[in-house]
């Protein structure tokens, strides 16, 4: 006869819902921004995370709900955003691209989400944190076509950010981190006037 407590074996042994919701987050946001949403896989965020993928089912919903998770976790561990023309915001983006690629938003200005609930999610994140606040600051400083201004203005930076992490153009791709960031200020400077 064995000393174990017979009402421990029956009791389902107790899971950390919490921590296994947020490691599925995290691992999302770093799938998706390297990869975006098509090329990853369930499969792969839960082996990043270290859960059961069948648990983003029973967090989130679908893979699509945690797209659209990921996307509003990330405003909610950010202040309200500076505009790209405000000192160091730029800057910020760009290292951040730099460090762990671009992120979903980022990837939404150039690339349509076959998901109509991913695609509206990511266009009012990019919305929100790029194209808003730049777009405010225009209209503050009295230029015409704010809104249009904004947006070729994070067009430009996103494809950068992109063909600067693809690879895609050499002299882009080896050029100092700080002198990218000068030289996008300078040309978006030049947009805003």
């Amino acid at each position: 006869m064995t000393d174990t407590d017979p009402a421990a074996a029956t009791t389902p042994r107790r899971r950390d819902a919490e921590g296994s919701r947020r490691a599925l987050l995290d691992a999302a946001r770093a799938l998706f921004g390297e990869r975006g949403y098509e090329r990853t896989t369930v499969r792969e965020i839960g082996e990043q995370a270290g859960v059961d993928p069948a648990l983003i089912a029973r967090y989130f919903g679908s893979k699509a709900a945690l797209y659209v998770a990921a996307l509003h976790s990330d405003q909610d561990h950010e202040a309200p955003a500076a505009d790209l023309l405000a000192p160091g915001r730029l800057d910020e983006v760009l290292a951040k691209v730099d460090r762990v690629g671009p992120s979903p938003v980022l990837q939404a200005a150039v690339r349509p989400h076959d998901d109509q609930v991913v695609q509206r999610a990511a266009r009012a994140a990019l919305s929100a944190r790029l194209t808003g606040p730049l777009e405010q600051r225009l209209e503050r400083s009295g230029a015409d076509r704010a809104r249009l201004r904004a947006e070729l203005a994070v067009a430009a930076v996103a494809g950068i950010a992109l063909a600067r992490s693809a690879g895609a153009f050499d002299a882009l791709g080896a050029a100092p981190h700080a002198e990218v960031a000068e030289l996008t200020t300078r040309m978006l400077e030049a947009l805003a006037e």
